[in-house]
Order: C-alpha cells, then structure tokens, then sequence
C-alpha cells in the first residue's frame, strides 16, 4: 500500500471509530473491530477511486458481523445490517450506493433495508433525557428534536454545576452533551462527574468529532458532529438507549 494510502487511512481512523463504536454500543469493542478491519486493510489492495473511509467502513462492518455468533434482532426489530445502514447513511452522512457497498448488498436492497430501519425507529425505545448546551435557542431546538424522537426530556443544563444538579435529582436514562460550554465550563467534565454514580449513555455534541475519536484514552461511544439534521439526532439516540446490543 503506498505512503498517500496510509495517510488516508489515519485521517480515515477517527471516522472508523466513530462507526465502530456507535455500532457495538462501546468505545472498548468499536476500537477493537477498527483495529482488526485496519489490520485486514492493510494487508489487501483496492482498485483505484475507493476513498480510505469507505474502505474502512466496510472493512469495520464485516469484522462486527464477524464477531456475531448468530443473527438476532434489536428491540424495535431491526437486524445488524439495518443499523449499518442507518449508521452509515445518518451519522456518517453516506449516500445510499456508498452504505450499500460498505455493507456488501445491492443498492437497491440496501434502500428497502433502510425504509424498514427507518420505519422502525418510531416504533423504538424511548428514554428520560438530560441535554447539556449553554446557548438556549440551540438547547430548545434539540430539545424539540429529542422529544419528536419520542422521549421525555428532563432538564436543560447550560453549565457543569446545572448538569449535574438535574442528573442527581432526575436520573435521565440518556445525556445528550455539547462540548464547549463557554463560561459555564466544559460539558465532558460535566458528563465525567454525572457518571460517578450513574450509569447512563452518552452522546456527545461537536463541531470536530475527530478530537473526541482518537483512541488514547476513554472516550465516548456517541459522538455527532454539530450541526446536525433530525435523522441523525434519531439514529443517534436510538443507538444509544439500546446500546447496540442485539437481545437473544
């Protein structure tokens, strides 16, 4: 593989974490299926035009159905290769015939694949969430977008003390944070102080993922890219709730 390909692969990494994690439901397995799927890309040549993060992409997503000892389904009746695709489609903002190929299906099932996901995401889970974000005309349209998702919110924190005032006093089963709360401190301080003593997933709000996907320390498992479209925020917090595991 020539030098440009391995640099295209390591600005790839932080985007292939971000899948990977989002998919399983935890930074320890995704950092895992990206390092097996590197391990194999590495190894292989590919035809010229296929961008790093596509290769990576398909790559992380066979080394996850790899790990799958048998098929099973998710509380809303979706199958793995529908969140794939709703994964790859939302959060990743891939067009279909790339998130079909990634997944190794025909653009055309991948389309009825995903109106089924898509279908079933309003008939999914729903939780008590905490949202964390200093500017309040942004905090009230998430909170508008969380509750058109189908859950409640409980409290609009716009600082580190807020945040983790309400977690204590509501016990959301979701927190959806932003990084930067200016002079109301730092939203990952405020989520690592909340998860002291109580166990919630997280999802974490950002202009520049690629800071938070770097896969030297604990980091999150939910990580969108500021702005945001309501499918993504959908895909997002639905991942989260369930936490990507599949119930025998």
């Amino acid at each position: 593989m020539s030098a440009i390909d391995r640099a295209g692969m390591i600005k790839a990494l932080p985007y292939a974490r971000r899948y990977a994690r989002a998919l399983t439901g935890t930074q320890a397995q995704g950092d895992a299926m990206v390092a097996d799927a590197l391990r194999q890309v590495m190894a292989q040549q590919f035809p010229e035009g296929i961008s790093p993060r596509a290769i990576m992409y398909g790559a992380v997503g066979d080394a996850v159905r790899a790990a799958e000892t048998e098929p099973r389904l998710d509380p809303a009746g979706l199958s793995l290769l529908q969140r794939m695709l709703l994964l790859l489609t939302a959060l990743e903002e891939q067009p279909l015939t790339a998130a079909a190929a990634a997944c190794r299906i025909a653009p055309a099932q991948a389309e009825a694949e995903l109106r089924h996901a898509r279908d079933g995401l309003r008939t999914g889970v729903t939780a008590r969430v905490l949202i964390i974000e200093d500017e309040p005309i942004i905090a009230l349209d998430i909170q508008e977008l969380v509750e058109r998702c189908g859950h409640s919110v409980v409290g609009i924190a716009a600082t580190e003390t807020e945040a983790v005032e309400i977690a204590r006093a509501e016990r959301p089963g979701l927190v959806l944070a932003d990084i930067n709360l200016g002079a109301g401190g730092d939203g990952a301080n405020a989520v690592a102080r909340i998860l002291r003593d109580l166990t919630a997933p997280v999802i974490f709000v950002t202009a520049y993922p690629e800071r938070l996907l770097t896969g030297e320390a604990v980091e999150p498992a939910f990580v969108i890219t500021k702005p945001f479209d309501p499918t993504t925020l959908a895909v997002a917090t639905y991942q989260a709730v369930t936490r990507g595991v599949r119930p025998v």
